[in-house]
């Protein structure tokens, strides 16, 4: 779980590194999407959920934390946002789903494939969630530790 994590926090500073994330705050958004990963690993394999409850929450947590770094480096939270959900984007779903397709194995294609329009949805879902927040929370919050 450890190398997972480690593996999506790296691949999240790579993401940044391509969407031009000032290099500065390359390591925010690494522990932005290990954390991400690392909740979404630990909701699915130990508290049981299903990926799609998981992908959702692990996404509320991503976009909360990207707004709270967004209002402490006083910059756009989608420098931390749209890096730090790479890890949860269900690449796997689509692939399977595709492989299945290849194979003539329609019934596995549509289920793989429902999954990962489920979870693309839920990420999405946790977005708007978070981003409907009133912009005054985040700003407080940094204010009572300043």
């Amino acid at each position: 779980m450890i190398i997972q994590v480690i593996a999506a926090a790296v691949g999240t500073i790579a993401f940044a590194l391509l969407f031009g994330v000032p290099r500065k705050y390359y390591m925010t958004c690494g522990v932005i999407g290990g954390t991400g990963w690392f909740l979404y690993l630990f909701m699915t394999k130990r508290m049981g959920m299903t990926a799609v409850e998981a992908t959702f929450i692990a996404t509320v947590i991503v976009v909360l934390m990207s707004r709270f770094s967004a209002v402490k480096e006083r910059c756009p939270a989608t420098i931390f946002s749209v890096p730090g959900i790479f890890p949860l984007i269900p690449g796997g779903g689509i692939y399977w789903t595709a492989h299945y397709i290849v194979l003539n194995q329609y019934n596995m294609a549509m289920e793989s494939g429902i999954e990962a329009v489920k979870a693309a949805f839920a990420l999405v879902l946790g977005i708007i969630v978070v981003f409907e927040l009133p912009q005054k929370i985040f700003k407080i919050h940094m204010k009572e530790k300043g």
